[in-house]
């Protein structure tokens, strides 16, 4: 049997770790994504698979920052068929023709998360994107990265090609927790370790628009008063960059 408080316990030393290791990039890429808005530019972010939850985490929610231009790709997120978005994340050159389809510009951050950091689309916009000269920050497993083999022809991990890697501190699967009577693993932990890695992206940076005495660019819940009237102007001044609005 699981005990009732393992999942729990695990969780809370991961994010501990993340927050003993992992801030000083964390600030990193806050500091990124602060000089990104300054020059009128936005946030890129992107993923496959479950991971593509942390693009929604970042895009359009109250408290969330605006200028954030989410890339969604339905044909590799398993509601579009799971074992088909698992062929399209393997496949060469797909990523290439995702980008074409978003504006970016030289020097602007794209956010790729992936857990094991081996599939060939992420670590192909990875690619792609610094032949544009964007900015390319990871969130990926460490430990499970180099550990497993690498999809993509190169050789590369999307780690390898991260101008920052912020590691999720995940060590040796995403399901944490291995039933002792089975072998069988379950309880995975990505999901939460990368919401909160996102969330502490936006904090700091948050945090970089406050010490400068300015507002920032987050969004305030439409269901309150004023809310609306607050998000109004930031939606028209970056509807032309981001798609999804």
């Amino acid at each position: 049997m699981i005990d009732n408080r393992e999942y729990l316990n695990i969780i809370f030393s991961i994010l501990n770790e993340i927050e003993q290791t992992q801030v000083a990039n964390i600030e990193r890429s806050a500091s990124v994504i602060k000089e990104t808005i300054d020059k009128g530019g936005v946030l890129h972010v992107f993923s496959t698979g479950h991971s593509h939850m942390f693009v929604e985490e970042m895009f359009y929610r109250t408290g969330g920052l605006v200028p954030v231009n989410p890339i969604f790709d339905p044909a590799t997120m398993p509601h579009e068929g799971a074992l088909k978005s698992t062929k399209m994340e393997r496949l060469p050159g797909y990523a290439k023709i995702i980008l074409e389809h978003y504006e970016t510009r030289e020097g602007e951050p794209i956010l790729i998360i992936s857990n094991s950091g081996i599939n060939v689309v992420p670590v192909e916009m990875a690619m792609v994107a610094k032949e544009k000269s964007m900015k390319v920050i990871v969130v990926t497993s460490l430990n499970i990265s180099e550990e497993a083999s690498p999809r993509h022809p190169s050789g590369l991990k999307l780690y390898n090609l991260g101008d920052i890697i912020i590691d999720n501190c995940i060590k040796d699967s995403d399901a944490s927790i291995k039933i002792p009577e089975t072998g069988q693993r379950v309880a995975a932990v990505s999901t939460i370790t990368g919401a909160y890695i996102i969330q502490r992206i936006v904090i700091s940076t948050v945090n970089k628009f406050l010490e400068k005495g300015e507002t920032p660019p987050i969004f305030m819940s439409a269901n309150v008063n004023g809310g609306y009237e607050f998000n109004e102007p930031l939606l028209n001044k970056y509807k032309s960059r981001i798609k999804g609005f």
